[in-house]
């Protein structure tokens, strides 16, 4: 029934007109080659361009500096290499714009119809919002949610704060996402990563201890976090710091 109501449209239906009015969602549409095919307005902006026909046909590495292109390009090369989705991945996104935020990616492949072979993707990143810390939901996890930051050389499991907070598992997890739009779990690796980038931001601490001082007893594990969140390593994101330390 779908299919034949959409074969019916023209043009052909892609949610484009929808999304340039969601100013805190990123949204695009890709070929085989990651070229974007569709994109909103926010993308435009984040890119630092002035119309859509800038990105047309070009990968995120092609108009977003490195580290940050490279990586949405790897990205998207595992999706249509695999078929395999990325579902609620949580990244720091820094655009050539200035923006830099917290968000949310899901990104599915597509098919086509006959064959189940993958001819592109559709995505979209979502920011995350900063909490209203005056709420009565905000209070409930007030105490685990101060726990969690006092102690993040040995992070608390999901667990831990749940009985901290009182609630069980699940009470938890639907009072995280309903203030920060995020599971625990989730919220627990943007505080641990927010807390490295700071140190790396403002010091010349080395990694390892970096590391350790946010719960990683493994420097390359961390490492790894680091740059699968961020889309570059600590040492570069070090040292694009530097020069606002001198």
């Amino acid at each position: 029934m779908i299919h034949e109501f959409l074969s019916q449209l023209d043009p052909p239906f892609t949610g484009e007109a929808l999304f340039d009015h969601l100013t805190d969602i990123v949204f695009f549409i890709k070929n085989e080659r990651a070229e974007y095919l569709v994109v909103n307005q926010t993308l435009v902006e984040r890119c630092g361009v002035q119309d859509k026909g800038q990105l047309i046909g070009r990968t995120a590495a092609e108009v977003l500096r490195a580290p940050l292109g490279t990586s949405f390009e790897a990205q998207d090369q595992s999706v249509l290499q695999t078929g395999m989705p990325i579902v609620s991945q949580l990244e720091l996104h820094i655009y050539a714009s200035g923006d830099v935020g917290w968000c949310l990616t899901c990104k599915q492949p597509l098919r086509k119809r006959k064959t189940g072979k993958v001819v592109g993707l559709v995505g979209v990143s979502q920011d995350l919002h900063v909490p209203d810390l005056e709420t009565a939901e905000y209070q409930h996890l007030a105490a685990a949610i101060s726990y969690a930051e006092e102690n993040l050389s040995a992070p608390p499991t999901v667990e831990e704060l749940a009985e901290i907070a009182e609630m069980s598992h699940y009470q938890l997890n639907r009072r995280m996402r309903h203030v920060f739009g995020l599971t625990t779990g989730q919220w627990l690796l943007k505080l641990r990563i927010d807390r490295a980038r700071q140190t790396l931001r403002e010091t010349d601490t080395l990694i390892a201890s970096v590391a350790l001082s946010v719960g990683y007893s493994d420097q390359s594990a961390f490492t790894r976090q680091f740059r699968r969140t961020t889309g570059m390593s600590p040492r570069d994101y070090q040292k694009s710091n530097e020069f606002r330390r001198d």
